[in-house]
């Protein structure tokens, strides 16, 4: 099941939250720095022991404070105009997230809109693909019952609503 919720990411009572991090996962601006702030230095301690992280791929960490029991730390693609892969990296972001919280037991995961802050991804554009992508994994990995899209803003809410009508 897919879940659109406005709201805080950092407040969610969910068994993973997804970072949209950078390659080096030491912590950044947006969602990322909310996330380290709200979890506490225990998630940038075990963030420096992972050896940063590839576009496309995603790894866990303790949630430290905040209320899940994981951060998925998931790094997505700089918007280059669309030509340089960045849906495939957009959609493995969203496969590896669920597959990494099924391996950890987790039954709910909350996602922000990956890439669509500081890396420009055009959330219209981004929204199609997060959503078709979670839907697939869903399927394949049935252990993981809850995929909850958490935004700040009404925008890209209505974006990703659309995309699941599509």
């Amino acid at each position: 099941m897919i879940e659109l919720v406005l709201g805080d990411i950092t407040t969610q009572e969910i068994d993973a939250i997804v970072n949209a991090a950078n390659p080096t996962l030491l912590g950044g601006g947006g969602v990322d720095g909310a996330i380290h702030r709200a979890g506490g230095p225990a998630i940038l301690e075990q963030c420096r022991d992972l050896g940063g992280c590839d576009p496309g791929d995603v790894k866990a960490t303790g949630a430290g404070n905040l209320r899940a029991r994981f951060v998925l730390h998931a790094v997505g693609p700089i918007w280059r105009g669309g030509g340089a892969g960045e849906a495939e990296l957009l959609a493995s972001c969203h496969r590896r997230a669920i597959e990494l919280a099924a391996e950890l037991g987790c039954k709910s995961v909350a996602f922000p809109a990956i890439s669509t802050g500081a890396y420009g991804y055009p959330v219209e554009l981004a929204a199609p693909v997060a959503i078709g992508a979670t839907e697939e994994t869903l399927a394949a990995q049935p252990s993981v019952e809850v995929a909850r899209f958490v935004f700040r803003d009404e925008g890209s809410l209505a974006s990703y609503r659309s995309a699941i009508g599509a």
